[in-house]
Order: structure tokens, then C-alpha cells, then sequence
């Protein structure tokens, strides 16, 4: 019984290893970040990331509506357009079972926070190292 919890866990962390390192490519010196939202929420609950160059790859899995993204620094009015980093938008809505992807953002070290105010998603917490 113990060999098969060992080997369960082994494949556990395998996968769970994997799926990290598919969640963020290099492309260059541009990262990409690849996100996937469902109805009402991102699965990706928080991201820490390191400073650089990033472009955002949003996902839409069936929400039944179109999403967006949205990244703003920490402590800034998210509700105000003004505060909105614009190159982190995607540069079309994400139909259903389609991705799409921002422009080259630039990140310095911080805290931000990302959401999309059209799936109505609680805000996420962002940190650049």
C-alpha cells in the first residue's frame, strides 16, 4: 500500500510540476503567462512572477460570455480606466472557447491586481519580484 501512495504522489507532483511550467513560456526575452477563466473566476487564484516582459494569454472556457483582462497596480482605483496598465488588455474580447492575448507589458517589481470586469471575477493578486 505504501508503494502505491509513493508512487501516486510521484506522479502527483510530476503533473503539478508540469502544469506550473506550462503555465508560463518564454518566448525571447517575452513571458508569457497564460491564464484561463471559467464562469465568474480565473483558476489561476495568484501569480508571482519575476521582473521583465510579459505578454497574457487569456482563455475563455465556456464562461458564456466574453472575457477580458484586466491588471492594475496595488492600492490604484481599479475602477478607474486611468489606473489600467493598457498594454496588459487583451487586443480582442475572449468569445467563448477562444484565447487571446495582451501586448508586451512591462513589469517592475510590485503588487498588482487583475480581474475582468466582464465575467464579474473577484480581483487576483499579482507579485513581481
Amino acid at each position: 500500500m505504501k508503494k502505491v501512495i509513493s508512487i501516486f504522489v510521484m506522479v502527483l507532483a510530476f503533473t503539478l510540476t508540469t502544469n506550473a511550467q506550462d503555465k508560463m513560456m518564454t518566448k525571447g526575452d517575452v513571458k508569457i503567462v497564460s491564464l484561463e477563466q471559467t464562469k465568474g473566476e480565473f483558476t489561476q487564484k495568484a501569480l508571482t512572477v519575476s521582473e521583465g516582459t510579459y505578454i497574457f494569454e487569456v482563455a475563455n472556457n465556456n464562461v458564456g460570455t466574453e472575457v477580458g483582462f484586466v491588471l492594475v497596480p496595488k492600492g490604484k482605483d481599479a475602477s478607474n480606466a486611468e489606473n489600467h496598465i493598457k498594454t496588459a488588455y487583451v487586443t480582442q474580447v475572449v468569445k467563448d472557447g477562444e484565447t487571446q492575448t495582451s501586448n508586451k507589458t512591462k513589469l517592475t517589481k510590485g503588487e498588482y491586481i487583475y480581474f475582468c470586469p466582464l465575467n464579474k471575477t473577484p480581483q487576483y493578486t499579482l507579485i513581481v519580484k
